[in-house]
């Protein structure tokens, strides 16, 4: 083999990465980025260097469409050959689209997701997938879609490493930018933009057109030159930080609030838990309980372990018996107020906070319900000023949670 020096091959913004692919430090890697940021250059390299350094490994790389395959994935893992220097050691075929490494007869699949289900048909000569590439990752349909495909190729084997490769959609409540921000110990989330290339590679016209969308229109180059999820301008909350809460910080909190949502059939039972900072204006939300058809037996049983001895908490005030029911329990619990105009009070009062800080691990159904919840369009295009009455179980929670603190009606 030709001897090439990997920094002619990926960007520096990508060395530590790649000593983290090198190590097996995470299984999953996302990259997400703007136009030019090489990030799938990087994947097509790594896929490679792995396929020559282990035997037993082979690699898949899908798009949602299998149509686009050709002019994607299979022709960045052309380029990737060629600029290793590796091209008389890899045997390319068109149909099917494969590659196959000659002196072991590793091999390289491309799938299209049209029909995910296809996937438990592929049978390896000898190894196992180690590698998986899911390009364009926003244009899949979420999380059950990617999992169902890991789930039947994640077998046979000891290591694996999965990359995800996109550009941040514009709307900050899409399902994978709200992903990317739910920690998770298996998982590393890199960022990167064309400004972390050397100018050569991508060329001058790039850089000329990319300031002349900066200059021009400055959200749009933000958003497909950085990789920076602008929004919509539709989210109802601005405020909302998602990030881990540590068990130190919850251990300071010494002004908890909970409330209760009831559900049972269709609407879930939603128990929410956080700490009011009211100097600071912020609220810290650090637990829930989101289920449906939970009981209320289920429920003050899953409460006795959550809520502290004496622990306040305000209630959804629709379900007179359940709060009864809780109350005989041993709960101190109360109904909501409510009233006309308490869930526009409610919601103005959280927005008007300095932060709404959520654990997306801790909490993942209260922190995807904040960053989705968003005005509606009328047919003509303008926007309602009423707030959206549904998806908002979790919401409902916090605020009867914060009812006392904002409506300043007397303590319990």
């Amino acid at each position: 083999m030709s001897t090439i020096r990997l920094t002619d091959c990926i960007a520096p913004s990508f060395y530590d990465l790649h000593h983290l692919v090198k190590t097996n430090a995470f299984t999953h890697y996302w990259l997400k980025g703007g136009r030019g940021s090489t990030k799938s250059s990087f994947v097509s390299v790594e896929i490679i260097l792995g396929i020559i350094q282990d035997k037993e490994a082979n690699a898949i790389c899908f798009r949602k469409v299998g149509d686009t395959l050709k002019d994607s994935c299979y022709a960045q893992i052309l380029w990737a050959i060629d600029k290793l220097g590796v091209s008389n050691y890899f045997d390319t075929r068109l149909s099917p689209l494969r590659i196959y490494y000659k002196p072991t007869g590793q091999a390289i699949f491309f799938r299209g997701l049209d029909d995910p289900k296809k996937t438990k048909s592929i049978k390896l000569k000898k190894g196992y997938f180690k590698f998986a590439w899911f390009e364009e990752l926003d244009e899949f349909d979420g999380m059950e879609e990617i999992r169902l495909v890991t789930q039947s190729i994640l077998r046979g084997g000891k290591l694996f490493t999965y990359f995800y490769s996109y550009n941040p959609p514009q709307k900050t409540n899409s399902w994978v930018n709200a992903e990317a921000q739910i920690a998770h110990p298996r998982r590393h989330v890199h960022s990167s933009t064309y400004l972390d290339v050397p100018k050569e590679w991508n060329g001058e016209n790039f850089h000329i057109e990319a300031e002349l969308l900066k200059n021009t229109n400055s959200q749009a180059y933000d958003h497909e030159y950085l990789g920076i999820a602008t929004g919509t301008g539709l989210n109802v909350f601005t405020n909302v930080v998602g990030r881990p809460i540590t068990d130190y910080e919850i251990k300071a909190f010494d002004n908890i609030r909970q409330g209760i949502d009831w559900g049972f059939a269709v609407d879930p039972f939603v128990y929410i838990k956080l700490h009011y900072d009211k100097t600071r204006r912020k609220i810290y939300i650090f637990d829930e309980v989101y289920k449906v058809g939970f009981s209320n037996d289920e429920a003050i049983k899953k409460l006795h372990m959550k809520v502290e001895k004496y622990g306040n908490i305000i209630a959804d005030s629709a379900e007179p018996k359940s709060i009864s029911e809780f109350r005989n329990a041993g709960f101190n619990i109360r109904a909501a107020a409510k009233g006309a105009g308490s869930i526009h009070f409610g919601i103005k009062k959280l927005q008007g906070l300095i932060e709404i800080v959520i654990d997306p691990a801790r909490c993942p159904n209260t922190y995807k319900e904040f960053i989705n919840y968003e005005y509606e369009k009328m047919k003509d295009g303008t926007v309602r000023s009423d707030y959206p009455d549904k998806n908002n179980h979790c919401l409902d929670s916090v605020r009867y949670a914060t009812e006392l603190d904002f409506f300043n009606k007397g303590a319990f």
